[in-house]
């Protein structure tokens, strides 16, 4: 358990927590069907299971014993997500050129969020970056890494700023390391006292 402050608790997405993580992401799997798959499939797989078929390909991932990100409570309630896993977990990122590898050295990545309507611009973003970074140590990552937004002009609407927002990742402790696009720079933190581990 990572508790954050005024209340917020942070746990990962396990099997006992689904109905939690299906609460939060309601009818519409948080944005057009996605339940945060997105990241996970070959395009054409994505469009075709979109909806009830990426639903039941997260729950396989938490049945298997996968714990593909983390959910932020308040008070019992599930307000805040966070998707973070190992790079090589992301089959989009190993097609992409502009958030390609900056290097050989292995990564955890943090994709994408989701935080409930009441929630938003509160803080929640950085308190689960934090604990991401935490959560992944505890696995044996040594750096993560993260892929977010840079506004062209003013505020980003909501359902673009899904990877999050520069600002939430520079308060959570990451700098930019690497950018192939004016709008998505590639940013890491180290993760200090992380666990040895096989892959890392």
């Amino acid at each position: 358990m990572i508790r954050g402050m005024r209340g917020i608790v942070i746990q990962p997405v396990t099997a006992d927590r689904w109905a939690d993580f299906e609460s939060l992401f309601g009818t519409r799997g948080a944005c057009g069907g996605c339940w945060c798959m997105w990241w996970r499939l070959k395009r054409s797989q994505f469009e075709k299971q979109k909806g009830a078929g990426n639903r039941r390909a997260m729950k396989r991932i938490v049945d298997a014993g996968g714990a593909p990100g983390l959910l932020a409570y308040q008070d019992g309630a599930p307000i805040g997500w966070c998707s973070v896993a190992p790079r090589s977990d992301f089959a989009v990122l190993a097609r992409s050129r502009v958030l390609a590898p900056v290097d050989t050295r292995p990564v955890w990545s943090i994709v994408c969020f989701f935080v409930a309507r009441p929630y938003r611009r509160h803080g929640i973003t950085v308190k689960l970056l934090r604990a991401a970074v935490q959560y992944a140590g505890q696995r044996g990552a040594r750096i993560v890494e993260g892929y977010p937004v840079v506004p062209k002009k003013g505020r980003v609407p909501d359902v673009f700023a899904f990877t999050g927002l520069v600002s939430a990742f520079e308060k959570a402790g990451f700098r930019e390391v690497a950018r192939r696009s004016e709008t998505r720079p590639i940013m890491r933190r180290g993760v200090r006292g992380a666990r040895p581990s096989a892959t890392t």
